[in-house]
């Protein structure tokens, strides 16, 4: 996650200096303030605009707390596996989630910090490989207390742990939210999960195909979802059978998958594996990201 990316700086100042020499002709031809006055509209559009990067700039001058450094490295893969400079950007992508994205308990449920470094992780997680990608969707997450269905109730037939919705909250169970992190390594995270998805929504709701990837690629990667799929439905996959259900809910296990059992992925599904490599250009094995992620993935298994 960027501080400031360029495109934004650029579209701002154009939008600005657009606005601002328009005022100012204006001004300049029909009122008494004259030119002044595209100072004005200039003024609004950067405040507007570098809001963001500097409520950022101000966020990334603090230290993590100390608490939350401990959490991380108990309880995250990928974070373990990281130098003292991937270490320090994966904190402060933490910090800029805690201090963006809202955090709502439901039914009586009090919101720890230990819930909200739970999304927190895993969307740095998620993104640590792409610093210039920011998460899809909603800034709102809601935590739920036990399992609910359709209609976001719990009863006896209730099935779901988490739910991700194309404009609106991230849904996610108290349980198993904590489940997912003190079991980093059995491949069921449901924050990954329920965050892969939102990588999947586009206009026609989720298909299976991240939105991110290139269209050109996106009948290979159709063409190895139905392989894999077919494969759990056989029962010769690592990935849990409910990876078969749907290609939208394939992609999400195979991210769990991906970042909790790296190793075990790239020795049983080695073409999953670098497809995956290369869509969140990490390595989770190493924790080598860019195009040292990229050019690893055809070497021996680091482990």
């Amino acid at each position: 996650m960027r501080i400031v990316r360029r495109s934004s700086i650029l579209t701002t100042g154009l939008l600005a200096l657009l606005l601002g020499g328009g005022g100012a002709v204006v001004g300049h031809e029909a009122t008494p303030v004259g030119p002044a006055l595209g100072l004005l509209p200039a003024v609004v559009v950067l405040a507007v605009g570098l809001r963001r990067p500097w409520r950022r700039w101000r966020v990334a001058q603090a230290d993590l707390v100390p608490e939350h450094g401990r959490w991380l490295r108990d309880r995250v893969p990928l974070y373990q596996k990281l130098d003292a400079a991937g270490r320090a950007r994966f904190g402060r992508d933490v910090q800029f989630v805690l201090d963006e994205y809202s955090f709502e308990g439901v039914q009586g449920v009090t919101v720890t910090d230990a819930l909200r470094l739970s999304v927190a992780a895993g969307i740095a997680t998620l993104l640590h490989g792409r610093p210039a990608w920011e998460l899809p969707g909603s800034r709102s997450v809601l935590f739920y207390p036990d399992r609910f269905d359709e209609t976001y109730h719990g009863n006896i037939t209730a099935r779901y742990d988490g739910m991700a919705h194309q404009q609106g909250p991230v849904i996610l169970t108290v349980a198993a939210v904590r489940r997912s992190w003190e079991h980093p390594g059995d491949g069921n995270n449901v924050v990954l999960h329920e965050l892969a998805h939102l990588f999947d929504f586009d206009n026609e709701g989720a298909d299976g195909v991240p939105s991110l990837v290139d269209p050109g690629s996106a009948p290979d990667w159709q063409a190895l979802v139905r392989e894999e799929m077919r494969r759990i439905r056989q029962g010769r996959s690592l990935l849990r059978p409910y990876g078969a259900e749907a290609p939208s809910e394939f992609f999400a296990v195979a991210v769990e998958h991906f970042f909790e059992q790296p190793a075990p992925m790239a020795r049983q599904h080695g073409e999953l594996f670098r497809a995956l490599v290369s869509f969140f250009r990490i390595d989770p094995r190493t924790g080598a990201t860019g195009d040292a992620a990229v050019g690893a993935e055809m070497q021996p298994d680091p482990t």
